[in-house]
């Protein structure tokens, strides 16, 4: 444990990263067709990368060559020889099928990806995506994709590389692949001349086929570009290249012209690539001499060897199992004495864990041993570097130097151990795997301060222990006892199996067998266990205060620091620790760290959970150095996991950069641990999170964050809440889950209340939900923006009498983009039953209503299938089975994360007013729980659905003491939901009671969904001055217009979204009003719209409103539209559009309709206007007013919005002086359609088959999905965006 008390910077260097992505060169464009698409930017503005993936005019060190697919396919084009091919395609195309539902790069429908799609051929087939010519690449080349392919779809996936004759297969999958974007890094090694990359998907008769790809990126592939003259102990190369010292003789092409590898320079060095054999090196049984091509068919085996970087090539390989390890021995060499004998190596592993501090590179002519190492196919894999020192009288253990372990992928990896040694020594390499997995060595590099023993002596045994490494690191005072078998650790009389090594429970007496687990001050040689797994540059190594220079250097002890290492791949260094956990909720690390890096850097703690990284923690980039302390929650898993602390500084940046970690403590780890906070279910979250703790199922997490900006607590508006922000840090999981800790009910019913916040255009659903005894109860859940502002929910727990059966909550949140936040606050439990909520959709319960005793009415889905009565869809997501809803592992079971799933189908309450359930006159009732007395005059809001033939009357009754009816309603039948509102005062607790009177119909029906009560009197259909809410009005977000809300909000609030700084009712920042975001829109000439609810027909109606368009430049155009819509058609009768003047300004639009609009159930468009002319015996549909908000221009941060919305129903606009650059006039409905169907006569006339194609184009928002028809019509579609208004219609010229 180092003293921490003298903050400032750790003298610590590290090589830089020289092999950038891509490099600039600083001069005039002049690009042959040899420096094209060669990760060199050769003119000033890359123009010659522009078809190769470059994007942007200013390069920075190491960013990537990369493509997006948002542009175009940067080069990369299909070469496909049948109907499965590739094409550049995007999520919003299609939202069903089983491609991806949004890209990686934006995580939305309007981002684009190359895909190939389902084929149904009888065949096999192979649809190949091919680059670009290629150039070049450096031997630390990396490529780095994401793909999209599910379990069962595909055959086979295949990346592979072409230059010359020859193909190299860099990775290879049959799967199974889990759901959602995967990520795939693969090395290319140094390539010669012109290359080029295919990804090919692999069908067969029984697969479909459906995979996608995107965010290509070349890390580190251009070599380095002439420079004039080197640094101060760099080489300088033949084509004026520059490389460091350690680059020499190393077995790579660094210069790119061989010339760092001359035979001048390196003839003096022993090296054994392994094309003609072991050379001087001496191998057991366990080591095979092998190479690619011809290799077994093994999964883990190298596709190509270092030195050639060919199938061709050869290579040592071992696949001995644990307890039998291969051993490579070197000849016997003299004693060293003063100087160093180092051996390089290049494998698939970075360098080892605890060695002597690296020379500097003024010292590299000292003996030495470069290796190079591969670990892939099973983390039990392990190649270990010992010294046996030989001629003393007493036989000597080897010393191991280097170890290294895990999965390190298909790479080679280099790695150099400087050796001194007082008597003669041998190296001895030993290789040992697990099922499926490899060991191989390649290209062994003894300097020429290896001097072989002049005469041959006979070898001593080898001492069998130290060949069999243990499981994790253990104190030197524990050893393996004969009694004991294999991997189990022994203390005392006790032999602890590896599966309770490090599982915070305590086995031995003195608790040895939790002492190499992740806790250190790291002052022992074990450090906690904590095992480098570094394969770049950068390496962490246990430092000592002395060792570290500088002002801010520890006073004394050790500690965890970045260092300089041998390896070529990856920049960052890694270090991790042995298998731990399980873990219990209450788990945290605290640490104590050091970072200093500009300008680029980081420091990260990562959870590693069988095979998926989990960002827990993360310190970026700092000038301020000095130590600074910090816990992380990290919660509970339920299986065995790692932890791995991530870092990158760049040393040789400006002043004393570098990163450390000290003092590093798990603690309340163990799952039997239980603390006075995990019953503390109710919660402020000011002090911590009580009981809370988030899950660990993606990237996306639910953070305790203190109030900023807009993001602001419920309880003072300036503590601390959690808050889910997926863009913070960027995360792509789509799920997020908030638990408590179980919990024993403290009474048979218990009421659950918190305060949420659900605010942005793409915010998606928060849920809640009661886990028991392995099953999930769906208890509350809300979608979509509900305004910026917190609002209080409640649900009721119901519990066994008598039962203490734990229990535990689990809110679930679901994002539908980046674009929006979620956040809880003020979570509380009581005893009792909870009062009837304010909103109830019948999602997830039926809200508390009973139906009395003979249970009419019920809770049911869509009337398609099983039920034969009932509306074809709900009125919540108005889709017969539920809106389209990213799911991770979420509740109910639904497997996954990143793709877009149907959710349950929505839910009402309908009660059957058919004859023979319901006699003529007789009534059916539903009684909500007791609604809390309201604070002043409210408006209760509810939607209620008829069947198409006389289903009778719904009556509304208030009980506040005694029932007295409110309201009567004949239920119209239709197919449309219709708005019913009742004004409520009450000093006491109140219920409201539906009645359903039966008209003695057959198959008929009352339905009832999505109840509200709001503050505020009710005010007239189709009005609104938004103080309150959004009234009548809906904002539910569709897919086929880009899934994005209109919001509700005010100025007093602080918002991410630019919007209006105060409202037009009250003209102060305490009004409210309704806007839209339309910056969040992209491109993709997609919308948002607001709905009234249905309008009855009238003679004359006059809608007035007052709207604000705010943008900051000409070419940038937002747009508002009012749509009208019905059966009959969807036209738009008022626009403008423009950069307006940040003001509110006044539209009134005259709507003549002399009788309501017929209804037909709607046909699939994207986006159709529909029209039935000819007589029908149908029901009718009243009109329905649509604002919609676009964008005509480029995006931009600019809010269109409204208020003070007022429908006349009955009353024709008064004339008044349009707006400045508006005109908003009266439009007569039946003239605007009589002049489309003029236009629509014409379309007809020019082929049926134009129409058949149109009517197969996607479902029109706001349509039922049903497919039924009703007879004398004729359905005529075309796309509304291709409709000119006559100029009476439109107010924009």
């Amino acid at each position: 444990m180092a003293d921490h008390s003298a903050p400032g910077p750790l003298a610590v260097t590290l090589p830089a990263a020289r092999s950038p992505g891509w490099a600039w060169v600083p001069s005039h464009c002049r690009s042959p067709g040899q420096a094209a698409c060669n990760f060199v930017c050769d003119c000033r503005d890359c123009s010659d990368e522009a078809q190769c993936g470059y994007r942007g005019a200013s390069p920075a060190l190491g960013t990537p060559f990369a493509c997006d697919f948002e542009q175009d396919s940067c080069g990369w084009r299909d070469i496909s020889t049948s109907g499965y091919s590739w094409l550049r395609d995007r999520a919003g195309a299609a939202l069903e099928g089983p491609g991806p539902h949004s890209d990686h790069t934006l995580g939305t429908d309007l981002g684009w990806y190359m895909a190939v799609g389902t084929h149904r051929g009888k065949e096999a087939s192979t649809a190949a995506l091919r680059s670009p010519t290629l150039r070049e690449a450096a031997p630390s080349c990396k490529l780095r994709l994401w793909y999209h392919a599910a379990s069962g779809d595909v055959a086979e996936l295949r990346l592979e590389v072409t230059h010359g004759s020859e193909t190299l297969t860099l990775w290879q999958s049959t799967g199974s692949w889990d759901l959602g974007w995967q990520e795939l890094a693969v090395t290319t090694g140094r390539i010669r001349g012109d290359f080029r990359v295919t990804f090919s998907a692999t069908r067969n008769a029984t697969h479909g086929g459906a995979v996608a790809l995107d965010d290509l990126e070349f890390w580190d592939c251009g070599l380095p570009t002439p420079q004039a003259s080197c640094p101060l102990g760099h080489h300088h190369c033949q084509n004026k290249v520059c490389v460091e010292p350690q680059q020499l003789c190393d077995g790579e092409d660094n210069c790119g012209d061989l010339s760092d590898e001359d035979p001048l320079t390196c003839g003096h060095h022993t090296a054994t690539d392994f094309e003609t054999g072991l050379g001087p090196w001496n191998r057991s049984e366990g080591w095979s001499w092998n190479h690619s091509a011809g290799g077994p068919e093994r999964p883990s085996w190298p596709r190509r060897d270092h030195s050639r970087n060919s199938a061709q090539g050869s290579f040592l390989v071992s696949v001995a199992e644990p307890g039998t390890p291969a051993i490579l021995s070197s000849p016997e060499f003299q004693a060293s004495g003063a100087s160093n004998c180092s051996v390089r190596w290049v494998g698939l592993t970075g360098p080892p864990c605890w060695l002597p501090r690296c020379r500097a590179p003024s010292q590299l002519l000292v003996p030495q041993l470069i290796f190079y190492h591969y670990l892939h196919g099973s983390e039990a894999g392990c190649l270990q570097l010992f010294l046996q020192t030989l001629g003393s009288s007493a036989p000597q253990a080897p010393v191991l130097l280097r170890r290294r372990r895990g999965e390190l992928g298909t790479a080679w990896v280099r790695d150099r151990v400087d050796i001194q040694s007082a008597h003669p020594f041998q190296i001895l390499l030993a290789g040992q795997t697990g099922p499926g997995g490899v060991v191989g060595l390649d290209d062994l590099i003894l300097s020429d301060h290896c001097r072989p023993v002049p005469e041959v002596s006979t070898l001593q045994p080898l001492p069998p222990g130290p060949w069999a490494p243990a499981p994790q690191p253990l104190p030197p005072s524990s050893r393996f006892q004969d009694s004991c078998k294999q991997g189990h650790f022994a203390c005392g009389d006790l032999c602890v199996p590896p599966e309770q090594l490090c599982d915070f429970e305590e086995q031995c007496a003195g608790g040895e067998d939790e002492q190499a687990c992740g806790t250190t001050d790291f002052e022992s040689l074990e450090a906690g266990g904590w095992e480098d797994t570094s394969v770049g540059r950068l390496q962490w190594r246990r430092l000592s205060a002395q060792e570290s220079q500088g002002s801010s250097a520890a006073a004394a002890g050790h500690f965890l620091s970045l260092q300089r290492a041998w390896g070529q791949l990856s920049t960052e260094a890694r270090v991790l620790t042995p298998l731990l956990g399980p873990s219990g909720p209450s788990c945290e690390l605290h640490l104590a760290y050091y970072l200093q890096s500009q300008p680029r850097g980081f420091l990260a703690l990562v959870v590693v959970d069988n095979g998926s990284r989990e960002l827990a923690w993360q310190a970026l980039s700092s000038s301020a150095g000095g130590w600074k302390v910090d816990k992380v929650l990290l919660g509970a898993h339920r299986r065995p996991f790692q932890l791995e602390f991530v870092g990158l500084v760049d040393l040789d940046g400006p002043d004393q950069q570098g990163a450390g970690v000290d003092n590093v403590t798990l603690r309340d780890c163990s799952p039997t641990v239980t603390t006075k906070r995990d019953r503390e279910v109710s919660c402020n979250f000011e002090r911590d999170t009580c009981s809370w703790y988030p899950g660990h199922l993606s990237d996306t997490h639910w953070r305790w964050v203190e109030s900023r900006g807009p993001d602001h607590d419920h309880t003072t508006g300036q503590g601390h809440f959690v808050l889910l922000d997926p863009t913070d840090p960027l995360a792509w999981g789509h799920s997020a889950h908030l638990l408590s800790r179980p919990q024993v009910p403290a009474a048979p019913t218990e009421c659950l209340s918190f305060w949420y916040y659900l605010h942005g255009p793409q915010i998606g659903t928060l849920r809640l939900a009661m886990r028991r005894e392995g099953e999930e109860t769906h208890l509350w859940s809300r979608s979509g923006t509900q305004g910026n502002r917190w609002h209080e929910a409640w649900a009721t727990l119901s519990h066994q009498p008598g039962s203490r059966a734990q229990y535990q909550l689990l809110f679930e949140g679901l994002r539908d983009g980046y674009h929006g936040t979620m956040a809880l606050d003020d979570v509380a439990v009581r005893p009792g039953p909870c009062w009837a909520p304010h909103h109830c959709s019948f999602e997830d319960s039926d809200c508390g209503f009973s139906s009395g005793g003979r249970g009419l009415w019920r809770r049911q889905a869509n009337a398609s299938g099983h039920t034969a009565w009932g509306p074809p869809t709900d009125h919540t997501t108005e889709t017969a089975q539920g809106m389209g809803a990213w799911q991770g592992q979420g509740l109910g079971g639904w497997p996954g994360a990143g793709r877009l799933m149907l959710a349950p189908p929505g839910h009402y309450m309908v009660v059957d007013t058919s004859p023979d359930a319901l006699p003529r006159g007789q009534t059916a009732s539903l009684t909500s729980k007791e609604y809390r007395p309201p604070a002043q005059p409210a408006c209760l809001t509810f939607w209620y659905h008829g069947s198409l033939h006389n289903p009778g009357t719904l009556r509304v009754h208030l009980e506040k003491g005694g029932k007295h009816q409110v309201l009567s309603l004949s239920a119209h039948g239709g197919l449309a939901w219709r708005l019913g509102s009742v004004d409520v005062q009450a000093e006491q607790a109140w219920r409201v009671v539906f009645e359903a009177v039966a008209a003695g119909v057959a198959h008929s029906y009352v339905a009832l969904d999505d109840l509200l009560l709001q503050d505020g009197p009710c005010p007239r259909p189709g009005s609104c001055d938004f103080e309150s809410g959004l009234c009548g009005w809906s904002h539910l977000a569709w897919p086929s217009l880009g899934g994005y809300s209109w919001d509700w909000g005010g100025g007093a609030t602080p918002s991410r979204y630019p919007q209006p700084p105060v409202d037009h009712t009250l003209g102060t920042k305490a009004g409210h009003f309704a806007f839209f975001e339309t910056g969040v829109l992209g491109p993709g000439g997609r919308a948002a719209w607001l709905r009234s609810e249905p309008l009855p027909a009238t003679p004359a109606s006059c809608l007035r409103f007052w709207y604000y368009v705010g943008f900051p430049e000409h070419f940038y155009k937002g747009e508002l539209r009012v749509l009208l819509r019905s059966a009959q058609g969807q036209l738009a009768v008022w626009g403008t559009g423009g950069h307006r003047r940040h003001q509110w300004l006044e539209a009134q639009v005259e709507v003549a309709s002399t009788k309501e609009f017929q209804v037909r159930p709607a046909v699939r468009a994207r986006s159709c206007l529909l029209l039935h002319p000819g007589p029908t015996q149908t029901p009718f549909l009243p009109h329905q007013v649509v604002f919609e908000a676009t964008l005509g221009g480029q995006p931009a941060l600019g809010p269109i919005a409204l208020d003070d919305v007022e429908y006349l129903a009955g009353q024709r606009c008064q004339q008044a002086a349009p707006s400045p650059g508006d005109t908003a006039a009266p439009v007569s409905v039946p003239t605007a359609v009589g002049s489309a169907l003029l236009l629509l006569m014409l379309l007809v006339l020019l082929g049926l088959g134009g129409r058949r194609w149109l009517q197969k184009r996607g479902s029109c928002p706001f349509q039922s999905n049903t497919e039924a028809t009703a007879p004398g019509f004729d359905n005529i579609l075309f796309n509304a965006d291709g409709v000119t208004l006559p100029a009476s219609v439109t107010s924009e010229p």
